[in-house]
Protein backbone atom coordinates (compact mmCIF):
# COMPACT_ATOMS: atom_id res chain seq x y z
CA UNK A 1 0.00 0.00 0.00
CA UNK A 2 2.78 2.06 1.04
CA UNK A 3 5.47 4.00 -1.49
CA UNK A 4 7.89 6.77 0.56
CA UNK A 5 9.64 9.03 -2.05
CA UNK A 6 11.64 11.35 -0.15
CA UNK A 7 10.80 14.98 -1.62
CA UNK A 8 13.49 17.74 -1.86
CA UNK A 9 13.29 20.55 0.53
CA UNK A 10 11.98 23.59 -0.56
CA UNK A 11 11.15 21.90 -4.35
CA UNK A 12 8.87 24.58 -5.86
CA UNK A 13 5.27 23.88 -6.76
CA UNK A 14 3.27 25.44 -8.83
CA UNK A 15 -0.16 25.60 -7.01
CA UNK A 16 0.70 28.07 -3.81
CA UNK A 17 -1.71 30.19 -4.08
CA UNK A 18 -4.36 27.75 -4.24
CA UNK A 19 -3.22 25.73 -1.36
CA UNK A 20 -3.07 29.09 0.86
CA UNK A 21 -6.66 29.46 -0.63
CA UNK A 22 -7.56 25.77 0.95
CA UNK A 23 -6.05 26.53 4.05
CA UNK A 24 -8.03 30.09 3.78
CA UNK A 25 -10.88 31.49 6.70
CA UNK A 26 -12.34 33.23 3.27
CA UNK A 27 -11.84 31.48 0.04
CA UNK A 28 -11.39 33.99 -2.80
CA UNK A 29 -15.13 33.64 -4.95
CA UNK A 30 -13.04 32.97 -8.23
CA UNK A 31 -12.75 29.79 -9.86
CA UNK A 32 -9.77 28.30 -10.39
CA UNK A 33 -7.96 24.95 -12.46
CA UNK A 34 -8.53 21.81 -10.86
CA UNK A 35 -7.84 17.93 -11.98
CA UNK A 36 -7.05 14.76 -10.36
CA UNK A 37 -3.71 16.32 -9.01
CA UNK A 38 -4.70 19.31 -7.34
CA UNK A 39 -5.18 18.44 -4.07
CA UNK A 40 -2.27 16.38 -3.44
CA UNK A 41 -0.39 19.09 -4.72
CA UNK A 42 -1.91 21.46 -2.01
CA UNK A 43 -1.23 18.48 0.33
CA UNK A 44 2.20 18.29 -0.68
CA UNK A 45 3.01 22.12 -0.38
CA UNK A 46 1.10 22.44 2.80
CA UNK A 47 3.04 19.82 4.64
CA UNK A 48 6.39 21.99 4.03
CA UNK A 49 4.83 24.79 5.88
CA UNK A 50 4.30 25.13 9.58
CA UNK A 51 0.79 24.25 10.81
CA UNK A 52 -1.82 26.16 11.18
CA UNK A 53 -5.23 25.93 12.97
CA UNK A 54 -7.76 26.07 11.23
CA UNK A 55 -10.30 28.86 12.00
CA UNK A 56 -12.55 28.20 14.45
CA UNK A 57 -13.79 31.79 15.10
CA UNK A 58 -17.61 32.05 16.06
CA UNK A 59 -19.92 34.98 17.59
CA UNK A 60 -21.94 34.56 20.27
CA UNK A 61 -24.19 32.13 20.97
CA UNK A 62 -22.61 30.07 18.07
CA UNK A 63 -19.48 29.07 19.82
CA UNK A 64 -21.61 27.46 23.28
CA UNK A 65 -24.26 26.65 21.67
CA UNK A 66 -25.94 23.50 23.11
CA UNK A 67 -26.98 20.41 21.32
CA UNK A 68 -30.75 20.85 21.19
CA UNK A 69 -30.01 24.45 20.00
CA UNK A 70 -27.66 23.59 17.59
CA UNK A 71 -30.37 20.78 16.16
CA UNK A 72 -32.49 23.34 15.55
CA UNK A 73 -30.27 24.97 12.80
CA UNK A 74 -31.75 22.89 9.62
CA UNK A 75 -30.44 23.25 6.11
CA UNK A 76 -33.30 24.30 3.69
CA UNK A 77 -33.73 21.68 1.14
CA UNK A 78 -34.75 23.76 -1.21
CA UNK A 79 -31.27 25.54 -1.30
CA UNK A 80 -29.35 22.05 -1.76
CA UNK A 81 -26.64 22.31 -4.65
CA UNK A 82 -27.44 20.68 -7.99
CA UNK A 83 -31.53 20.33 -7.22
CA UNK A 84 -33.26 20.58 -10.44
CA UNK A 85 -30.86 19.89 -12.36
CA UNK A 86 -31.53 16.12 -13.47
CA UNK A 87 -29.09 15.40 -11.45
CA UNK A 88 -29.53 11.86 -9.09
CA UNK A 89 -26.85 13.26 -6.33
CA UNK A 90 -27.44 16.61 -4.50
CA UNK A 91 -25.28 18.41 -1.56
CA UNK A 92 -26.32 20.00 1.61
CA UNK A 93 -24.60 21.57 4.47
CA UNK A 94 -23.99 21.91 7.84
CA UNK A 95 -24.19 25.43 9.87
CA UNK A 96 -21.05 25.83 12.60
CA UNK A 97 -21.49 25.69 16.10
CA UNK A 98 -22.31 23.04 19.41
CA UNK A 99 -18.59 20.92 18.87
CA UNK A 100 -18.15 21.96 15.27
CA UNK A 101 -16.35 25.29 15.72
CA UNK A 102 -13.92 24.57 12.66
CA UNK A 103 -14.46 26.28 9.31
CA UNK A 104 -14.54 23.56 6.33
CA UNK A 105 -14.25 25.21 3.04
CA UNK A 106 -15.93 23.42 0.36
CA UNK A 107 -15.80 23.99 -3.28
CA UNK A 108 -17.80 22.67 -6.28
CA UNK A 109 -15.74 21.15 -8.99
CA UNK A 110 -17.22 21.65 -12.68
CA UNK A 111 -15.74 21.64 -16.08
CA UNK A 112 -12.05 21.97 -15.15
CA UNK A 113 -12.69 24.50 -12.39
CA UNK A 114 -13.38 24.64 -8.44
CA UNK A 115 -15.20 27.43 -7.28
CA UNK A 116 -15.71 28.16 -3.87
CA UNK A 117 -19.71 27.16 -2.11
CA UNK A 118 -20.70 30.50 -0.57
CA UNK A 119 -22.75 30.69 2.42
CA UNK A 120 -25.37 32.12 3.14
CA UNK A 121 -27.73 32.50 6.68
CA UNK A 122 -30.69 32.13 3.87
CA UNK A 123 -29.47 28.44 3.26
CA UNK A 124 -30.43 27.41 6.88
CA UNK A 125 -34.05 28.21 9.08
CA UNK A 126 -33.08 28.76 12.75
CA UNK A 127 -35.47 27.38 15.20
CA UNK A 128 -34.41 28.48 18.71
CA UNK A 129 -32.02 31.88 17.76
CA UNK A 130 -31.54 34.30 15.21
CA UNK A 131 -30.25 33.66 11.77
CA UNK A 132 -26.33 34.20 11.53
CA UNK A 133 -24.92 37.79 10.16
CA UNK A 134 -21.94 37.54 8.22
CA UNK A 135 -20.16 34.74 6.50
CA UNK A 136 -19.93 32.06 9.46
CA UNK A 137 -19.09 29.36 6.56
CA UNK A 138 -19.75 25.54 7.10
CA UNK A 139 -18.81 22.96 9.28
CA UNK A 140 -19.32 19.90 6.88
CA UNK A 141 -21.75 18.95 4.37
CA UNK A 142 -24.23 15.58 3.59
CA UNK A 143 -25.18 14.09 -0.05
CA UNK A 144 -28.19 12.84 -0.68
CA UNK A 145 -29.69 10.36 -2.92
CA UNK A 146 -32.39 7.97 -4.09
CA UNK A 147 -31.18 5.20 -2.41
CA UNK A 148 -34.36 3.77 -0.75
CA UNK A 149 -36.85 4.99 -3.75
CA UNK A 150 -35.89 5.70 -7.34
CA UNK A 151 -37.93 9.15 -6.58
CA UNK A 152 -36.65 9.81 -3.05
CA UNK A 153 -33.83 11.91 -1.60
CA UNK A 154 -32.08 9.51 0.57
CA UNK A 155 -29.27 10.91 2.92
CA UNK A 156 -26.08 8.75 2.03
CA UNK A 157 -23.16 9.91 3.63
CA UNK A 158 -22.34 12.49 5.84
CA UNK A 159 -18.45 14.30 6.65
CA UNK A 160 -18.63 16.68 9.73
CA UNK A 161 -16.25 16.51 12.52
CA UNK A 162 -12.25 16.42 12.47
CA UNK A 163 -11.74 13.89 9.45
CA UNK A 164 -14.76 11.88 10.38
CA UNK A 165 -17.49 10.55 7.46
CA UNK A 166 -20.30 8.20 7.83
CA UNK A 167 -22.41 6.53 5.08
CA UNK A 168 -25.33 3.73 4.63
CA UNK A 169 -25.70 0.97 1.89
CA UNK A 170 -30.09 0.50 1.35
CA UNK A 171 -32.12 0.37 3.61
CA UNK A 172 -29.78 1.00 6.86
CA UNK A 173 -29.53 3.69 9.02
CA UNK A 174 -26.21 5.42 10.64
CA UNK A 175 -24.18 3.68 12.83
CA UNK A 176 -20.31 3.66 12.98
CA UNK A 177 -17.95 5.86 11.44
CA UNK A 178 -14.81 5.92 9.33
CA UNK A 179 -11.98 8.35 9.72
CA UNK A 180 -9.58 9.79 6.79
CA UNK A 181 -6.38 9.08 9.41
CA UNK A 182 -6.09 8.33 13.02
CA UNK A 183 -2.58 9.05 14.96
CA UNK A 184 -1.46 8.60 18.34
CA UNK A 185 -4.98 6.63 19.82
CA UNK A 186 -5.14 5.55 22.78
CA UNK A 187 -1.37 6.83 23.54
CA UNK A 188 -1.17 8.41 27.47
CA UNK A 189 0.17 11.97 26.04
CA UNK A 190 -3.12 12.03 24.01
CA UNK A 191 -4.46 11.45 20.78
CA UNK A 192 -3.86 13.95 18.08
CA UNK A 193 -7.01 14.21 15.50
CA UNK A 194 -6.17 15.27 11.79
CA UNK A 195 -8.69 17.41 10.48
CA UNK A 196 -10.72 17.85 6.91
CA UNK A 197 -10.05 21.52 5.98
CA UNK A 198 -11.19 21.33 2.97
CA UNK A 199 -13.57 19.51 0.33
CA UNK A 200 -14.15 19.46 -3.52
CA UNK A 201 -17.13 18.31 -4.56
CA UNK A 202 -17.14 16.93 -8.01
CA UNK A 203 -20.35 17.95 -9.87
CA UNK A 204 -21.95 14.11 -11.00
CA UNK A 205 -23.11 13.92 -14.49
CA UNK A 206 -26.85 13.47 -15.06
CA UNK A 207 -28.52 10.51 -14.15
CA UNK A 208 -25.23 9.13 -12.64
CA UNK A 209 -24.91 6.88 -10.13
CA UNK A 210 -21.16 7.67 -8.86
CA UNK A 211 -19.54 11.22 -7.39
CA UNK A 212 -16.23 11.69 -6.23
CA UNK A 213 -15.42 14.23 -3.43
CA UNK A 214 -11.63 15.16 -2.80
CA UNK A 215 -10.01 16.48 0.64
CA UNK A 216 -7.16 17.80 2.29
CA UNK A 217 -6.42 16.81 5.74
CA UNK A 218 -4.22 18.67 8.17
CA UNK A 219 -2.41 18.05 11.49
CA UNK A 220 0.40 18.73 13.16
CA UNK A 221 2.09 15.79 12.59
CA UNK A 222 1.38 15.58 7.95
CA UNK A 223 -1.21 16.79 5.66
CA UNK A 224 -2.84 14.13 3.59
CA UNK A 225 -4.96 14.18 0.19
CA UNK A 226 -8.21 11.85 -0.08
CA UNK A 227 -10.33 11.07 -3.15
CA UNK A 228 -13.47 9.48 -2.35
CA UNK A 229 -15.31 7.55 -5.48
CA UNK A 230 -18.58 6.67 -4.39
CA UNK A 231 -20.74 4.47 -5.54
CA UNK A 232 -24.05 3.69 -3.61
CA UNK A 233 -26.56 0.77 -3.71
CA UNK A 234 -27.03 -2.41 -1.67
CA UNK A 235 -23.60 -2.25 -0.57
CA UNK A 236 -22.17 1.19 -0.53
CA UNK A 237 -18.69 1.31 -1.75
CA UNK A 238 -16.14 4.13 -0.83
CA UNK A 239 -12.92 3.52 -3.64
CA UNK A 240 -10.42 5.80 -1.49
CA UNK A 241 -7.13 7.12 -2.49
CA UNK A 242 -4.91 8.60 -0.36
CA UNK A 243 -1.57 10.58 -0.41
CA UNK A 244 0.36 11.18 2.90
CA UNK A 245 2.58 13.99 3.67
CA UNK A 246 3.97 14.03 7.52
CA UNK A 247 5.73 16.96 8.44
CA UNK A 248 7.03 14.79 11.58
CA UNK A 249 7.90 11.22 11.55
CA UNK A 250 4.50 9.26 12.62
CA UNK A 251 5.07 5.78 14.67
CA UNK A 252 1.91 5.55 15.42
CA UNK A 253 -0.22 6.22 12.12
CA UNK A 254 -3.71 4.39 11.83
CA UNK A 255 -4.41 3.90 8.51
CA UNK A 256 -8.27 3.79 7.16
CA UNK A 257 -9.51 3.54 10.94
CA UNK A 258 -13.04 2.81 11.86
CA UNK A 259 -15.14 4.35 15.00
CA UNK A 260 -17.48 2.25 16.62
CA UNK A 261 -19.85 2.08 19.78
CA UNK A 262 -20.38 -1.25 21.75
CA UNK A 263 -22.24 -1.23 24.81
CA UNK A 264 -23.16 -4.85 26.38
CA UNK A 265 -24.13 -7.95 25.22
CA UNK A 266 -24.42 -11.48 25.96
CA UNK A 267 -21.03 -11.76 26.64
CA UNK A 268 -20.53 -8.90 27.98
CA UNK A 269 -23.15 -7.05 30.38
CA UNK A 270 -22.50 -7.81 34.22
CA UNK A 271 -22.75 -3.36 34.25
CA UNK A 272 -25.50 -3.12 32.65
CA UNK A 273 -29.35 -3.01 34.10
CA UNK A 274 -30.97 -2.25 30.97
CA UNK A 275 -34.47 -3.58 29.52
CA UNK A 276 -32.45 -4.18 26.22
CA UNK A 277 -30.84 -7.86 25.55
CA UNK A 278 -28.01 -5.73 23.18
CA UNK A 279 -26.94 -2.01 22.96
CA UNK A 280 -23.88 -1.88 20.12
CA UNK A 281 -23.16 -0.69 16.63
CA UNK A 282 -20.94 -3.17 15.69
CA UNK A 283 -20.40 -6.81 17.82
CA UNK A 284 -17.26 -8.06 16.49
CA UNK A 285 -13.92 -7.08 14.68
CA UNK A 286 -13.88 -9.47 11.64
CA UNK A 287 -10.29 -9.91 9.23
CA UNK A 288 -8.71 -12.01 6.63
CA UNK A 289 -5.63 -12.28 7.08
CA UNK A 290 -2.91 -12.13 4.49
CA UNK A 291 -2.55 -16.05 4.51
CA UNK A 292 -6.42 -16.47 3.57
CA UNK A 293 -7.71 -17.29 7.47
CA UNK A 294 -10.79 -15.79 8.73
CA UNK A 295 -10.64 -14.51 11.96
CA UNK A 296 -13.80 -13.17 14.31
CA UNK A 297 -13.48 -11.35 18.09
CA UNK A 298 -15.86 -10.58 19.26
CA UNK A 299 -15.57 -6.70 20.84
CA UNK A 300 -16.00 -5.78 24.55
CA UNK A 301 -16.81 -2.96 26.52
CA UNK A 302 -13.81 -2.89 29.51
CA UNK A 303 -13.52 -1.89 32.97
CA UNK A 304 -10.07 -0.27 31.37
CA UNK A 305 -8.61 0.53 28.49
CA UNK A 306 -7.67 -2.33 26.66
CA UNK A 307 -5.86 -2.42 22.71
CA UNK A 308 -5.30 -5.75 20.86
CA UNK A 309 -2.56 -6.60 18.02
CA UNK A 310 -3.03 -9.00 15.15
CA UNK A 311 0.20 -8.61 13.12
CA UNK A 312 0.36 -9.88 9.52
CA UNK A 313 0.87 -9.05 6.04
CA UNK A 314 -0.68 -7.93 3.09
CA UNK A 315 -4.43 -8.76 4.72
CA UNK A 316 -7.04 -9.46 2.39
CA UNK A 317 -9.66 -7.35 4.16
CA UNK A 318 -10.85 -5.96 7.85
CA UNK A 319 -14.16 -4.36 9.17
CA UNK A 320 -15.92 -3.70 12.18
CA UNK A 321 -19.26 -6.17 11.64
CA UNK A 322 -23.03 -6.04 12.90
CA UNK A 323 -23.96 -9.42 12.97
CA UNK A 324 -27.20 -9.78 14.80
CA UNK A 325 -29.69 -8.64 12.26
CA UNK A 326 -33.22 -9.07 13.89
CA UNK A 327 -35.16 -6.76 15.95
CA UNK A 328 -35.02 -9.01 18.73
CA UNK A 329 -31.71 -9.13 19.40
CA UNK A 330 -32.16 -5.41 20.56
CA UNK A 331 -36.21 -4.83 20.74
CA UNK A 332 -34.93 -1.08 20.27
CA UNK A 333 -38.08 0.78 17.97
CA UNK A 334 -35.73 3.91 18.31
CA UNK A 335 -32.26 3.32 17.38
CA UNK A 336 -32.85 -0.40 15.58
CA UNK A 337 -29.75 -1.60 16.11
CA UNK A 338 -30.56 -4.51 13.51
CA UNK A 339 -30.16 -1.99 10.47
CA UNK A 340 -26.97 -0.23 11.49
CA UNK A 341 -24.01 -1.07 8.94
CA UNK A 342 -20.42 -3.07 9.02
CA UNK A 343 -17.75 -1.41 7.45
CA UNK A 344 -15.26 -3.20 5.80
CA UNK A 345 -11.93 -2.39 4.76
CA UNK A 346 -10.43 -3.68 1.29
CA UNK A 347 -6.85 -2.97 1.14
CA UNK A 348 -5.48 -2.61 -2.73
CA UNK A 349 -2.00 -3.02 -3.14
CA UNK A 350 0.73 -4.64 -0.59
CA UNK A 351 0.26 -3.35 2.15
CA UNK A 352 3.38 -5.18 3.52
CA UNK A 353 3.75 -5.52 7.28
CA UNK A 354 1.71 -4.16 10.35
CA UNK A 355 -0.98 -5.12 12.42
CA UNK A 356 -4.85 -4.88 12.75
CA UNK A 357 -5.19 -2.66 15.78
CA UNK A 358 -8.01 -2.91 18.12
CA UNK A 359 -8.43 -0.58 20.83
CA UNK A 360 -11.75 -0.85 23.32
CA UNK A 361 -11.91 1.91 25.47
CA UNK A 362 -14.82 1.30 29.24
CA UNK A 363 -18.04 3.51 28.38
CA UNK A 364 -20.91 3.75 30.11
CA UNK A 365 -23.06 5.61 27.53
CA UNK A 366 -24.73 4.31 24.20
CA UNK A 367 -23.81 7.79 22.86
CA UNK A 368 -19.83 7.30 23.19
CA UNK A 369 -18.06 5.75 20.36
CA UNK A 370 -15.43 3.45 22.04
CA UNK A 371 -13.91 0.95 19.76
CA UNK A 372 -11.60 2.12 17.36
CA UNK A 373 -9.76 -0.51 14.63
CA UNK A 374 -7.16 0.18 12.26
CA UNK A 375 -4.42 -0.49 10.36
CA UNK A 376 -0.81 0.63 11.98
CA UNK A 377 1.82 -0.45 9.12
CA UNK A 378 5.25 -1.95 10.38
CA UNK A 379 7.35 0.80 9.54
CA UNK A 380 6.46 4.88 11.10
CA UNK A 381 6.12 7.14 8.31
CA UNK A 382 8.86 9.74 7.66
CA UNK A 383 9.13 13.24 7.86
CA UNK A 384 8.66 14.76 4.23
CA UNK A 385 8.03 11.46 2.48
CA UNK A 386 4.66 10.40 0.56
CA UNK A 387 2.76 7.74 1.07
CA UNK A 388 0.52 6.49 -1.73
CA UNK A 389 -2.05 4.13 -1.04
CA UNK A 390 -5.79 3.31 -1.69
CA UNK A 391 -8.78 0.35 -0.41
CA UNK A 392 -11.92 -0.08 -0.75
CA UNK A 393 -14.79 0.66 1.77
CA UNK A 394 -17.44 -1.41 1.80
CA UNK A 395 -20.60 -0.06 4.02
CA UNK A 396 -22.96 -3.06 4.23
CA UNK A 397 -24.88 -5.67 5.85
CA UNK A 398 -22.21 -8.40 5.60
CA UNK A 399 -18.62 -7.97 4.58
CA UNK A 400 -18.22 -8.77 0.87
CA UNK A 401 -16.55 -12.25 -0.59
CA UNK A 402 -17.06 -15.93 -0.86
CA UNK A 403 -18.20 -17.15 2.94
CA UNK A 404 -16.39 -20.34 2.60
CA UNK A 405 -16.22 -21.08 6.40
CA UNK A 406 -19.11 -21.24 9.41
CA UNK A 407 -18.99 -17.93 11.40
CA UNK A 408 -19.77 -16.96 14.79
CA UNK A 409 -23.66 -16.22 15.35
CA UNK A 410 -23.24 -15.28 18.88
CA UNK A 411 -21.14 -15.46 21.94
CA UNK A 412 -22.03 -15.55 25.54
CA UNK A 413 -20.49 -15.69 28.85
CA UNK A 414 -21.21 -16.73 32.22
CA UNK A 415 -20.33 -18.28 35.01
CA UNK A 416 -20.16 -22.50 34.65
CA UNK A 417 -22.71 -24.54 36.59
CA UNK A 418 -20.50 -25.22 39.64
CA UNK A 419 -19.94 -21.13 40.02
CA UNK A 420 -16.38 -22.06 39.85
CA UNK A 421 -15.10 -21.05 36.26
CA UNK A 422 -16.17 -19.30 33.41
CA UNK A 423 -18.46 -20.81 30.54
CA UNK A 424 -17.84 -19.61 26.74
CA UNK A 425 -20.51 -20.70 24.84
CA UNK A 426 -19.75 -20.05 20.93
CA UNK A 427 -22.27 -20.80 17.72
CA UNK A 428 -21.36 -21.23 14.28
CA UNK A 429 -23.38 -21.08 11.29
CA UNK A 430 -22.56 -21.70 7.91
CA UNK A 431 -23.21 -24.21 4.91
CA UNK A 432 -19.55 -25.92 5.77
CA UNK A 433 -21.35 -27.29 8.79
CA UNK A 434 -24.12 -28.70 7.20
CA UNK A 435 -23.29 -31.79 5.60
CA UNK A 436 -22.02 -32.75 9.13
CA UNK A 437 -23.03 -36.14 11.05
CA UNK A 438 -24.90 -34.99 14.19
CA UNK A 439 -23.57 -37.75 15.94
CA UNK A 440 -20.39 -37.58 14.92
CA UNK A 441 -18.53 -34.15 16.26
CA UNK A 442 -16.01 -32.42 14.15
CA UNK A 443 -12.84 -31.93 15.88
CA UNK A 444 -12.64 -29.18 17.91
CA UNK A 445 -8.81 -26.65 17.90
CA UNK A 446 -9.68 -24.85 21.32
CA UNK A 447 -6.88 -23.21 23.83
CA UNK A 448 -6.05 -20.75 25.47
CA UNK A 449 -2.87 -18.71 26.82
CA UNK A 450 -3.54 -18.69 30.85
CA UNK A 451 -5.52 -20.46 33.17
CA UNK A 452 -6.88 -24.18 32.28
CA UNK A 453 -9.80 -25.28 29.91
CA UNK A 454 -11.56 -27.83 31.85
CA UNK A 455 -13.68 -29.09 29.23
CA UNK A 456 -14.16 -28.24 25.38
CA UNK A 457 -17.31 -29.19 23.77
CA UNK A 458 -18.94 -29.34 20.18
CA UNK A 459 -22.37 -30.78 19.67
CA UNK A 460 -24.89 -29.89 17.17
CA UNK A 461 -27.69 -26.74 17.29
CA UNK A 462 -30.47 -27.68 15.48
CA UNK A 463 -31.99 -24.44 16.46
CA UNK A 464 -29.74 -22.65 14.39
CA UNK A 465 -28.73 -24.85 11.59
CA UNK A 466 -25.31 -25.08 13.15
CA UNK A 467 -23.11 -26.44 16.17
CA UNK A 468 -22.29 -25.02 19.14
CA UNK A 469 -18.75 -25.28 21.23
CA UNK A 470 -18.95 -24.77 25.26
CA UNK A 471 -15.34 -23.68 27.13
CA UNK A 472 -15.49 -24.18 30.45
CA UNK A 473 -12.42 -22.74 32.27
CA UNK A 474 -10.65 -21.82 35.39
CA UNK A 475 -9.12 -18.56 35.05
CA UNK A 476 -6.41 -19.36 38.02
CA UNK A 477 -6.42 -15.86 39.68
CA UNK A 478 -5.25 -14.47 36.09
CA UNK A 479 -7.03 -11.01 35.70
CA UNK A 480 -6.62 -11.34 31.35
CA UNK A 481 -7.12 -14.80 29.43
CA UNK A 482 -6.90 -15.04 25.67
CA UNK A 483 -8.84 -18.24 24.32
CA UNK A 484 -9.25 -19.50 20.92
CA UNK A 485 -11.69 -22.15 19.16
CA UNK A 486 -12.55 -23.69 15.49
CA UNK A 487 -14.00 -26.64 14.07
CA UNK A 488 -11.98 -28.40 11.87
CA UNK A 489 -11.76 -32.06 9.55
CA UNK A 490 -8.71 -33.31 9.89
CA UNK A 491 -6.46 -30.22 9.07
CA UNK A 492 -9.05 -28.20 7.36
CA UNK A 493 -10.74 -25.12 9.30
CA UNK A 494 -14.57 -25.68 9.02
CA UNK A 495 -15.09 -22.41 10.73
CA UNK A 496 -13.38 -18.77 10.84
CA UNK A 497 -11.52 -18.39 14.38
CA UNK A 498 -13.00 -17.38 17.00
CA UNK A 499 -10.70 -14.89 19.16
CA UNK A 500 -11.70 -13.98 22.75
CA UNK A 501 -10.15 -11.96 25.50
CA UNK A 502 -11.59 -12.41 28.87
CA UNK A 503 -10.75 -9.51 31.36
CA UNK A 504 -11.91 -9.76 35.00
CA UNK A 505 -14.92 -7.21 35.19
Amino acid sequence: MLRRVFLAAGASLPIVSAADRAGAANPAPTATPFDGATVRNMARQLSLQPYKAPDSTLPAPFKTLDYDTYQGIRFDPAKALWLGQGRKFTAQFFHRGYIYHDRVNIFQVADGKAEPVAYSSDMFTFEKLAPSTGDLGFAGFRIQYPLNHPNGSDELCAFLGASYFRAVAKGQGYGLSARGLAIKTADPGGEEFPVFRSFWLERPAPGADIIAIHALLDSPSTTAAFRFTIRPGNDTVFDTETAIYPRTDIAQAGLAPLTSMFLFDANDRMRFDDWRAAVHDSNGLQIRTGHDEALWRPLANPRDLQISAFADTSPRGFGLAQRKRAFVDYQDLQSRYEKRPSLWVEPIGDWSQGVVELVEIPSDREVNDNVVAFWRPHDPLRAKGEYLGSYRLHWCWAPPGEVRLAQTLQTRCGLSFDQKHRQFIIDFVGDSLKSLNPESAPALDVGSDKGKIISAVAQPNPDVSGWRVSIELDIQDNKLVELHARLMQADQPLTETWIYRWTQG
